[in-house]
């Protein structure tokens, strides 16, 4: 059995693996490199031949681990797509907004180099288009929780409760060779404990190999309160000031977690009446689908809808598809409340939010999530007095705020946790989805404490499993 690291390796976005054995193949998730670093590699053919694989398994819909698949099957891939029943239905929002996105902003590029009279030996194009997605989506098959998927006499994958976002899941590939079966577990994204609207994360007793993420693998998160207080001072201080707090979210999971948390505030009257937009027609239809699958909450959240307070819904809030209504929120003059994806700020109507309002001392940019390293998001937070937005230089006058509680993945402690629950030792485990400093660092952290072997490979890596 061949296991090859594809992606996500020594740095956070592009997860890819590939298992071999007897013959047979399967890729588990298949996401696009978004540290500027590594976009280069997005742009690649696949490593290995689309047409000899013989099922792609899909964690869940972060870019970072589906946003390649239209390519792949423009490359040639027909084989099922493997994933949980919700990830079917935002797998269909997610890449359609993402063909829509690299298009938008493709074109928005060839504008911009025409208007500045540059010669571009390359035209920029998309990396795929809403035909290669319409391509994409018959492939993928949705399976429950727990039910064991045959893909051929060599594979058969079993997907548990990751705990990220909806439909989140973790891979148990068992791998049938000779007379005997391996057990790999895929971590995918491992969520928190007790976050709001979904379950808790799955744990295994058992395992002959792990491939887990380590994006917190060297720090446990930072306690600052409780996040309902924090959301409702930077609320109220910006409001105060005369100013709009804008937000850069992901549309699926954290858009609808702090929807949550700003229910709860408004049921409360702990901050004034104020619109609150969600600007991206992506994250309203993924809130959508969050009504649809009701069924995958967690207990307090349906005490919320049996109180009659439910969380995606509630006075003030606005979700804005229609370009010309995102448009118009640049105009408005009152405070409020401006959530808009992408979540790092690399793409998307955020980027828009962030030009009008950026340069204006009221206002304040507030981060809810993990900003890649060389992200626009990233460069903001860390200080820069001045950034590029939509071609041009902008200076940083708005406030910068940062809330640490609403993370999507587990921290030190909490990886340490799932990783604890293997009643023996794997034979190995592997670090991925880490900065490399950080995964080296949680390396070290298992070594120690733990004394199993650990390994943390780097892109394009193969290594032959026992």
């Amino acid at each position: 059995m061949k296991l090859t690291f594809l992606g996500a390796n020594r740095q956070v976005t592009g997860s890819r693996y590939c298992v071999e054995a007897n013959g047979s193949s399967v890729m588990i998730d298949c996401g696009m490199a978004q540290e500027r670093a590594f976009l280069a590699r997005n742009w690649e053919s696949c490593p290995i031949d689309p047409l000899k694989l013989d099922a792609l398994l899909l964690t869940h819909v972060h870019i970072d681990h589906c946003g390649l698949i239209p390519k792949l099957v423009a490359e040639g891939f027909r084989s099922p797509i493997v994933c949980t029943h919700p990830t079917v239905d935002l797998a269909d929002v997610v890449l359609h907004d993402s063909a829509r996105i690299q298009m938008e902003d493709a074109e928005y590029k060839q504008r911009r180099h025409r208007k500045e009279g540059r010669s571009v030996r390359h035209p920029e194009v998309p990396l795929y288009t809403e035909e290669d997605v319409d391509r994409t989506m018959p492939l993928l098959r949705g399976v429950a929780y727990r039910e064991a998927v045959r893909i051929n006499d060599v594979f058969t994958a079993v997907f548990h409760d990751a705990g990220h976002i909806l439909g989140s899941a973790m891979i148990e590939l068992l791998v049938r060779e000779g007379d005997g079966t391996r057990r790999v577990i895929f971590s995918g994204d491992i969520g928190q404990w007790d976050k709001p609207l979904i379950r808790d994360p799955s744990v295994f007793d058992q395992a002959d190999y792990v491939v887990m993420e380590s994006t917190y693998g060297d720090r446990d998160h930072e306690d600052r309160g409780n996040i309902e207080d924090q959301l409702a001072a930077v609320i109220n201080s910006t409001t105060s000031r005369g100013g709009s707090v804008v937000v850069p979210v992901f549309a699926v999971e954290r858009a609808q977690e702090m929807m949550y948390h700003i229910s709860r505030l408004v049921h409360a009257e702990r901050i004034p009446h104020i619109q609150i937009f969600l600007d991206s027609p992506m994250a309203v239809d993924v809130t959508e689908i969050f009504r649809k699958y009701r069924e995958y909450f967690d207990e307090e959240t349906w005490q919320m809808i049996d109180d009659n307070q439910p969380p995606l819904r509630f006075p003030g809030l606005k979700l804005v598809r229609d370009v010309e209504e995102s448009k118009a929120i640049n105009s408005v003059q009152m405070p409020s409340v401006i959530m808009a994806t992408s979540g790092m700020c690399t793409a998307g109507r955020i980027k828009h939010h962030l030009k009008h309002r950026i340069s204006r001392p009221e206002n304040t940019v507030l981060f809810v999530g993990y900003q890649g390293r060389e992200t626009l998001g990233r460069q903001i937070l860390e200080g820069k007095r001045e950034v590029r937005i939509l071609g041009r230089m902008h200076q940083v006058r708005a406030r910068i705020a940062q809330i640490h509680g609403f993370s999507g993945h587990a921290d030190r402690r909490a990886l340490l946790r799932w990783l604890g629950a293997l009643q023996q030792p794997p034979r190995r485990v592997f670090l991925t989805h880490g900065e490399e400093d950080v995964s080296l660092a949680f390396a070290e952290t298992i070594a120690a404490q733990m004394n199993w072997p650990v390994h943390v490979p780097e892109y394009g890596e193969s290594v032959t499993l026992d």
